[in-house]
């Protein structure tokens, strides 16, 4: 009976570890090299469906992966290149570029996952710091991956982070 108990916990325990695939949401999303799938300084940001992210590029040239998701209730905002500002169409909360709060019912800022930049040989090189700030990318021989297990929590509205 003890070995029957073991068997079964063993199993239970490896079903209940979570196993995601690289470009699969959860996991790490290597998006290629920085200079050829970038959006341009302060451009539209690029819509990762897959990674359920916007791969945004600020002016000063710093990059940012926001989860698509409103810090409100959940819903699927977009992106307004007339407005140059995120729009989310459940009860109008509007964001910055960079995902700062401007108006509307969300609570703070939209969350964002840590970016790395990496060499040829996967080596890390910078990372997203703990805040969440956009991370300053070299002009050349880097490779952007976007790590959507590690989520950074949105600076509360009216607040900094």
């Amino acid at each position: 009976l003890g070995f029957l108990m073991v068997n079964i916990g063993g199993v239970t325990y490896l079903f209940s570890l979570p196993r995601f695939e690289e470009g699969e949401f959860g996991g790490q999303f290597p998006l290629g090299r920085a200079d050829e799938v970038l959006p341009p300084p302060g451009g539209d940001p690029i819509n990762m469906p897959k990674g359920r992210f916007w791969l945004v590029r600020n002016a000063e040239g710093s990059v940012l992966a926001i989860y698509k998701v409103c810090t409100h209730l959940g819903c699927l905002y977009n992106w307004q290149s007339q407005n140059n500002r995120f729009y989310c169409p459940c009860h109008g909360s509007q964001f910055q570029l960079d995902g700062t709060y401007i108006q509307g019912p969300a609570p703070r800022s939209l969350d964002r996952f840590v970016v790395k930049l990496v060499d040829g040989k996967n080596q890390e090189l910078a990372s997203t710091n703990q805040n969440g700030d956009p991370l300053a990318v070299p002009s050349v021989g880097v490779n952007v991956v976007v790590e959507t297990n590690k989520l950074i929590l949105g600076a509360p509205r009216g607040g900094s982070a």
